[in-house]
């Protein structure tokens, strides 16, 4: 096998790699249980958001697990909750083998792995980003909800569960770009080189 750059040396990827390893199965026992029929989650998991729900008041969870008088006021919270599902979790299982293969110093950067999920790395960043936006918006902006209203200290929570899957994928996707920049400025180097030989 060949050998790869540990994460451990790569403290960015090992920051992303972590956050993909915390993520996948808290959107898959918490954020995607609205998707699921009742019939197929297990008692004790259905049970995590009612938990969650009574300590943080959260809005947007309560509203799409349907304890909102009018949970059609939650359905484009919904809809991200299909993206996470579909899109998300399998970026955070391609993401977490790619990370963890990492750059294989026998090949060049172009050809290594973990560099073909720059750009998977960068969508994610950027769609997650987006759609997290529009849930601070809510919590930032609606003192009470149709659920109930938010305490200063539940704001504090929200925030700070919210605020780190805005932040991350951000800077993630900034990073990717960056990334993805400098490939293509060694590929443009590379061919204007063979060109001119």
């Amino acid at each position: 096998m060949a050998a790869r750059t540990p994460l451990s040396s790569r403290p960015l990827d090992l920051l992303y790699f972590t956050f993909f390893l915390i993520h996948l199965p808290a959107s898959l026992l918490l954020d995607c249980q609205p998707l699921y029929p009742p019939s197929l989650v297990p008692h004790f998991i259905s049970q995590l958001p009612k938990k969650y729900i009574q300590l943080s008041a959260d809005p947007l969870v309560g509203g799409a697990m349907g304890y909102a008088n009018e949970s059609n006021d939650f359905l484009w919270f919904k809809t991200f909750l299909f993206v996470e599902a579909f899109f998300q979790v399998p970026v955070f299982i391609l993401g977490l083998k790619g990370l963890w293969k990492g750059m294989n110093p026998q090949l060049s950067k172009l050809q290594s792995y973990s560099c073909s999920i720059y750009l998977l790395l960068l969508v994610y960043g950027a769609s997650t980003a987006t759609t997290t936006l529009p849930c601070l918006t809510v919590l930032l902006s609606t003192p009470i909800t149709s659920v109930q209203s938010i305490t200063v200290s539940q704001r504090y929570l929200l925030l700070s569960s919210y605020l780190p899957f805005f932040v991350l994928p951000m800077f993630m996707a900034v990073d990717m770009a960056m990334r993805i920049a400098k490939l293509l400025q060694a590929g443009v180097a590379v061919t204007a080189e063979r060109k001119s030989q």
